[in-house]
C-alpha cells in the first residue's frame, strides 16, 4: 500500500468514527451535496465519466473548520441521488504537504485524470506558501494514484507571491489548455498554458487581469464556450462594494469575449456578478454527454458565521444549475430538469389575489424542504412591493423574505429575521422591459434558499438557520393588490435519509 493510500484509509476511518457522533440533523441538507462530517468548500473535478456524474470537493476530514485539504468524492447517475465514495486525494507528498487544493477532472483516453494544486506552507503561521500543479489518475473512477511526473508545473511565469492555483483544463483539437488563477502585485490575473500530454506545459500568456478595480487575486477560473462566445468564470478577491453589487466578502462572476489561443489574450467586456445572493463562491462547470453546461458552486462564504460548525460539519454545494448565455450576453442559471425527481406531495392552487395586510394564503403548506414556483402579474400591480415569506415561525417573528420592489425594479433577499447566522439584505435590479409577469422559483432545503427569478435572469443563494418550528410560508403585498396567476408547491424528498 502506498503512503497516499494509507493516509486515505486512515482518514476514512476517522470520518466514519466522527459520523457516529453526528446526531443533530436540524440543518443537515436533504438534497444537496454536503460533507459526511466536518468541513467542505470548493467544488472540484466535475465530470461525467463512463455515464456517471462525479463531483469532488475540498474536504477537511478532521475538523468542521478549514484545514489540510483533501478531495471528497460523490457520484450519481442522475445528478440528484448521490453516492458517497472514498476520499480521492490526501496530502501525502512534498509538493502537496499543505493540502490538495482545488482543480478539475478530464477524461484522458479512458483515464479519469485529476489536475489539482499542491500547496506547501513555508512558515508555521501559514502566511507564506508555494503552489504546484499536479496530476492524479484513476482507471476505476474511485481510487487515484499521483503521477510520478508531479509537479507538472513547478515554477510560476512571474512573481506571484506563491499564489498560483485552481487549474481548469480542457481540450481543443490535439492540445490541452489550462487556466490558472494568480496575482501580480495587487492585481488578480488568469494565465493560460498549453500541453500535448497533460505533463509538459508551456506558458502561453496572461489571458485577463484586473485593471486595479477587480481585486488582488483571481481564484477558481473556468473557461468554456457558449453560443459562439468564450466565457471566463472566476472568483476575484478584494473587490470593493459598488451600489447593490459586490457586498459579499468575495465574488464569483464572468467575462464574455474571445480568446486568442496563439497569444493567450482574452478580449472581453465588463465583469458581471453571477449569483446576487449571500453564499455563492468558487463555481465550476462541466459539459455533460447531452451537451449541457452544468454548474455547481460552494453554497457558503468565507469568514461567515456557520452555526453548523458547533454541530460537527460545515459547507455544502448548490443544486446543479444549467448555464446558458442569453441574447444580452448575460449568463442565465436554471435548475436542472432532473431535480423534479425530488418531488413528492404536490400542491397547486387556482389563481387568486393577495391583499395587503392579510395572511394565510398558503396555510396548507409547511415544511423545511420545498420547491415553490409562483407567477405574479405585473400588468395591473399598482402597489409598492410583493413577494414570499418562507421558513416563518408561527408568530412570524422569524421569517425570510423574498420580495420584488416595484419602485426600483429590484429583487430583494432579506434574511435579517432568519434565525441564527449572518444577517443582511441583497438587492438585484431586474430588467422587466416587455415583461408582464414575474416568476419566483424557490428551492428550500433546511438551511438554504436558492431563488431563480424569471427563468434564471436573477439568481440569489443564501444560507439561513431558523428554528425547528419555523416551517410556514406565506405571500404578501404592500401598497396594493397583486394577482397570483399560478402557484405550484412540492415537498421534496431527503436523498440522504
Amino acid at each position: 500500500m502506498s503512503n497516499h493510500d494509507r493516509l486515505i484509509a486512515e482518514a476514512e476511518k476517522r470520518v466514519k468514527l466522527a459520523e457516529r457522533s453526528l446526531n443533530d440533523r436540524q440543518y443537515r441538507l436533504a438534497y444537496h451535496i454536503m460533507p459526511p462530517v466536518n468541513w467542505m468548500n470548493d467544488p472540484n473535478g466535475l465530470i461525467q465519466f463512463n455515464g456517471e456524474y462525479h463531483v469532488f470537493y475540498q474536504f477537511h476530514p478532521d475538523s468542521p473548520a478549514w484545514g489540510p485539504m483533501h478531495w471528497g468524492h460523490v457520484k450519481s447517475k442522475d445528478l440528484v441521488h448521490w453516492e458517497r465514495l472514498p476520499i480521492a486525494l490526501a496530502p501525502s507528498e512534498p509538493y502537496d504537504s499543505g493540502g490538495c487544493f482545488s482543480g478539475c477532472a478530464v477524461n484522458d483516453n479512458g483515464v479519469l485524470t485529476l489536475i489539482y494544486t499542491g500547496n506547501v506552507w513555508l512558515d508555521e503561521k501559514q502566511t507564506q506558501l508555494k503552489q504546484y500543479q499536479c496530476v492524479a489518475v484513476s482507471r476505476d473512477g474511485i481510487h487515484f494514484q499521483k503521477d510520478p511526473a508531479n509537479p507538472v508545473i513547478a515554477e510560476p511565469p512571474f512573481d506571484c507571491q506563491g499564489h498560483i492555483r485552481d487549474p481548469k483544463v480542457w481540450k481543443r483539437g490535439d492540445d490541452w489548455y489550462m487556466v490558472l488563477g494568480t496575482r501580480e502585485g495587487d492585481n488578480g490575473k488568469v494565465i493560460l498554458y498549453r500541453s500535448r500530454n497533460l505533463r509538459q506545459w508551456q506558458f502561453v500568456g496572461v489571458a485577463a487581469e484586473s485593471d486595479g478595480t477587480l481585486g488582488y487575486m483571481w481564484e477558481c477560473p473556468d473557461f468554456f464556450h457558449l453560443k459562439g462566445k468564450d466565457i471566463l468564470l472566476f472568483s476575484p478577491q478584494g473587490i470593493e462594494p459598488e451600489g447593490d453589487r459586490f457586498h459579499n466578502l468575495h465574488q464569483t462572476g464572468y467575462l464574455v469575449g474571445r480568446l486568442d489561443y496563439e497569444t493567450g489574450k482574452f478580449v472581453h467586456g465588463e465583469f458581471k456578478e453571477l449569483d446576487k445572493g449571500f453564499d455563492f463562491y468558487a463555481a465550476q462547470t462541466f459539459l455533460d454527454e447531452k451537451g449541457r453546461r452544468i454548474l455547481f458552486g460552494w453554497m457558503d462564504m468565507w469568514e461567515s458565521a456557520m452555526p453548523t460548525q458547533e454541530r460537527g460539519w460545515a459547507g455544502a454545494l448548490t443544486i446543479p444549475r444549467l448555464l446558458e448565455l442569453d441574447e444580452e450576453e448575460e449568463l442565465v442559471m436554471r435548475p436542472i430538469p432532473e431535480l423534479s425527481l425530488l418531488r413528492e406531495q404536490h400542491i397547486q392552487q387556482p389563481p387568486f389575489t393577495v391583499v395587503p395586510g392579510q395572511r394565510g394564503y398558503l396555510s396548507t403548506v409547511h415544511g423545511d424542504r420545498l420547491e415553490m414556483k409562483i407567477e405574479f402579474s405585473l400588468q395591473d400591480f399598482q402597489g409598492r412591493s410583493f413577494g414570499l415569506k418562507v421558513r416563518c415561525s408561527p408568530d412570524f417573528e422569524e421569517e425570510t423574505v423574498l420580495m420584488y420592489d416595484a419602485a426600483s425594479s429590484a429583487v430583494i433577499f432579506d434574511r435579517n429575521r432568519s434565525g441564527q447566522g449572518e444577517k443582511g439584505i441583497r438587492r438585484a435590479r431586474l430588467n422587466i422591459r416587455g415583461q408582464t409577469t414575474l416568476v419566483f422559483h424557490v428551492f428550500i432545503d433546511r438551511s438554504s434558499i436558492e431563488l431563480f427569478v424569471n427563468g434564471g435572469k436573477i439568481v440569489m443563494t443564501g444560507r439561513i438557520y431558523p428554528g425547528k418550528a419555523s416551517q410556514l410560508v406565506d405571500l404578501f403585498a404592500e401598497g396594493g393588490n397583486v394577482n397570483v396567476l399560478s402557484c405550484e408547491i412540492w415537498r421534496l424528498k431527503d436523498i440522504w435519509a
